[in-house]
């Protein structure tokens, strides 16, 4: 969900170089029912980003109701008991900001981005949202259509736009990583109002929420504010519920074939990766730089620029809390089968495991995962989210300033190491995407 005013699409693209150098201060505290708090002060720009981070994703729902965190992703903006349906973005854009919410397999995340002279509102409205947000038949249908029309335009009526729940489905065997986000709309339209306000109740509550406030704050003033606003929240009364399947490791291949509405085949291979906090996330994240990050990688070199085998290559490794996926996909050129580029696609990965890389490539690597790691950091809206999830999944939020040095640990043997460890060509799963025409001749 976006929605921008000129002020917000301005104050997103300020950077601060001033604190990409050095080390991000913050001040942190928790209120007794649990919310936990980080604020980060920083004058250079007249902004301040308020982020709530709640501790679920697609992972913590029944199998039985999938899509109920981006589903509560969306029903949490109608309205609460103090702001009227329809106007929590009127009153964010009416004072000049802008806000939006994203939902994963692990977490859901909304933020504000307004003049620092507004962070009052922001806080209320967040409070609001966290104590009684609207959870009713009006907002309920109201939502179940915007998501249904969200699904045909990011899934259905996309090329390609399956990959995703179609990897994920076969990637995972037992643990809920097995759906994406974006759940089951007959799950959604089948759910009850009742199971609707127990997910809410269950999740939504401050002892599963990080507030993050970043950017031209007073902390005094700020965790005034916070307890104001957010101590009268009552903690939830449950356990929060995590899964704690542990997903097998794959020892066969899993192929089969999707017939989509494309013209161009394509070829995804998947391979599961450990959790996001395990040691080899970050050679793991260095590989798939190395293979496909940007047009000279060594994939896009080979299979695009040289050999023309592939339209386009990427490597995104989905990094989850509990364990994600390494995915791979390349769209063939015109007139080239999807065996022979999976086949240039597995030597390519073989070398990889065989020889390693260079000095030279390894040094071009560090400058890129560096400059990665510094635009990161470079917004406030960058600082606010990487602070929580430094928290939420890494357990300290300093951990954002401990980044570049896990991945200046990184060696070349490293590298080569998580090649041969986790790019298991025997254990993964690899699609073909083919136009539906060709099921027709088959």
């Amino acid at each position: 969900m976006k929605k921008f005013t000129l002020f917000g699409l301005i104050a997103a693209l300020l950077t601060v170089p001033a604190i990409a150098q050095k080390k991000i201060e913050f001040k942190e505290f928790t209120l007794d029912n649990g919310l936990h708090v980080i604020m980060h002060q920083d004058s250079s720009t007249p902004i301040v980003i308020t982020s709530v981070l709640y501790h679920v994703g697609s992972k913590n729902e029944n199998p039985e109701r999938t899509g109920f965190a981006h589903f509560f992703e969306h029903l949490m903006f109608e309205g609460t008991e103090n702001i009227d349906r329809g106007q929590y973005m009127k009153i964010i854009e009416s004072r000049g900001g802008t806000l939006n919410a994203f939902t994963s397999n692990d977490i859901t995340y909304y933020y504000e981005l307004l003049p620092s002279n507004e962070l009052e509102l922001a806080l209320y409205m967040e409070s609001e949202r966290m104590l009684h947000s609207k959870v009713d038949m009006t907002g309920v249908e109201t939502q179940r259509e915007v998501v249904k029309e969200e699904y045909r335009q990011r899934y259905e009526n996309q090329p390609y736009g399956t990959i995703l729940p179609e990897t994920l489905k076969r990637a995972y065997q037992e643990h809920p990583y097995r759906w994406a986000p974006i759940g089951s709309l007959e799950h959604l339209n089948a759910a009850t109002i009742d199971e609707f306000q127990q997910f809410y109740n269950d999740f939504y509550v401050p002892n599963n929420a990080t507030l993050t406030i970043a950017g031209d704050i007073d902390y005094a003033q700020t965790e005034k504010w916070v307890r104001q606003y957010f101590s009268e929240i009552p903690k939830g009364t449950k356990e929060i519920y995590r899964p704690t399947v542990t997903e097998p490791k794959k020892t066969a291949e899993i192929r089969d074939v999707i017939y989509d509405n494309i013209q161009i085949p394509a070829v995804i291979q998947a391979y599961n990766l450990p959790p996001r906090n395990h040691p080899d996330s970050y050679a793991l994240s260095m590989l798939s730089t190395y293979l496909t990050g940007g047009n000279s990688s060594l994939m896009t070199k080979e299979l695009v620029d040289k050999q023309q085998k592939a339209l386009a290559l990427a490597a995104i490794p989905l990094e989850l809390e509990d364990g994600g996926i390494f995915i791979m996909y390349g769209i063939t050129n015109m007139g080239v089968e999807p065996d022979a580029l999976e086949t240039e696609i597995d030597k390519l990965i073989k070398q990889v495991q065989e020889e390693g890389i260079s000095d030279q490539d390894f040094e071009k690597l560090q400058n890129i995962i560096e400059n990665n790691l510094v635009s990161g950091n470079s917004s406030m809206a960058g600082i606010a989210q990487n602070l929580a999830e430094a928290h939420v999944i890494f357990g300290d939020a300093n951990y954002i300033n401990e980044t570049m040095e896990k991945y200046s640990q990184v060696t070349q043997a490293d590298i080569q190491r998580v090649a041969r460890e986790y790019l298991d060509l025997d254990g993964r799963v690899v699609l073909y995407y083919l136009p539906k025409a060709a099921a027709e001749t088959e």
